[in-house]
Order: structure tokens, then C-alpha cells, then sequence
């Protein structure tokens, strides 16, 4: 089971390298590089073509601006495509946001928060684990480890609460 990482510029690498923490994380084994649309395009199918016969499972693709990337991507596999937007222009990643959920019909790419490079991780986990029961479990108890932390946090906060009064 394998992911490839895109992204169109070294200056994307501190976002996209949250969705390889991810899969490192799930034991997800993936590919990343640099690729641009509009300059490298063969260089982007040659990548695609090559990781789709190696047994990939997704593709994640970070894009700022006019975001083609994804897209491109969508239109070398049929496999999930799974776009970040990222805050690379003076309208904050909202125009990649918008290029990337725009895709023509036929061609979907699903599409994240602007930076939500983690998210797009936690989707190719959920794609792999729709497959693989082992990773659908990890999955579960990753989910039910976060809830246990967002309940400690309450539990601490209900105790500070009704040990403290609050004069106002």
C-alpha cells in the first residue's frame, strides 16, 4: 500500500510534509516530489503512471494558486485524488480552494481545508482502510484516542470549574 505526495513548489513542503507524518504514523508507505502542471507535466504523468502500477492506493496533491495540480493528477488515474489548497497568494489559498473543488464533472478530486495536508493523510488512510482491516482498526483506534483526549480535557476542565469560584 502506497500514497503519492505532489506539490508544486519546495515552498509547499512544510504543509505537505504533515500528510507524510500521517502515513508514517498508520505505517503507510509513500512517495512525495516536487511536479509542477504547467512546467513538468510528463514529469507528473510519468510519476502517476509509475506509483499506480506499484500498488498506489491515492494520490495527495498540494496546490497553490490557480491549483492545476490535482486536477492533472485526476486525469492520469483512476484513483482517489486528494487536493490541498494552499495559502501561496495574496487571497490566502481561497483561490486554490476554489480552482480545486471546481473540477469539471468526470474528474473528481476530493478536496481539503486550505493547508489540510493532515486531512488529506486521514482520507488516504481511509481509502487503504476500506480495504485492509488491519489499517481500518488503527484507524478506529486512532479516532477513539482523540476522543479520550477531548473527554480528559472536559473532565480537567469540569474539575477546575467546580473547585474554582469566579467573582465577577
Amino acid at each position: 500500500m502506497k500514497v503519492g505526495i505532489v506539490m508544486g513548489s519546495d515552498s509547499d513542503l512544510g504543509i505537505m510534509k504533515k500528510a507524510a507524518d500521517v502515513l508514517k504514523e498508520f505505517g503507510i508507505d509513500y512517495e512525495m516530489v516536487i511536479a509542477s502542471a504547467h512546467r513538468t507535466p510528463e514529469e507528473v504523468k510519468k510519476f502517476v503512471t509509475r506509483l499506480e502500477a506499484e500498488g498506489a492506493i491515492a494520490f495527495i496533491a498540494g496546490a497553490g494558486a490557480a491549483a492545476h495540480l490535482p486536477g492533472v493528477i485526476a486525469s492520469f488515474t483512476v484513483l482517489p485524488v486528494i487536493g490541498v489548497p494552499l495559502n501561496a497568494t495574496a487571497l490566502k489559498g481561497i483561490d486554490a480552494l476554489l480552482a480545486i473543488v471546481q473540477m469539471p464533472s468526470g474528474m473528481p478530486v476530493a478536496t481539503m481545508a486550505v493547508d489540510g495536508a493532515k486531512n488529506a493523510a486521514l482520507f488516504a488512510v481511509q481509502v487503504g482502510a476500506a480495504q485492509n482491516a488491519k489499517l481500518k482498526e488503527q484507524y478506529k483506534t486512532y479516532r477513539d484516542d482523540m476522543a479520550k483526549v477531548v473527554i480528559a480535557k472536559n473532565e480537567k476542565l469540569q474539575a477546575e470549574l467546580n473547585t474554582k469560584r469566579f467573582d465577577f
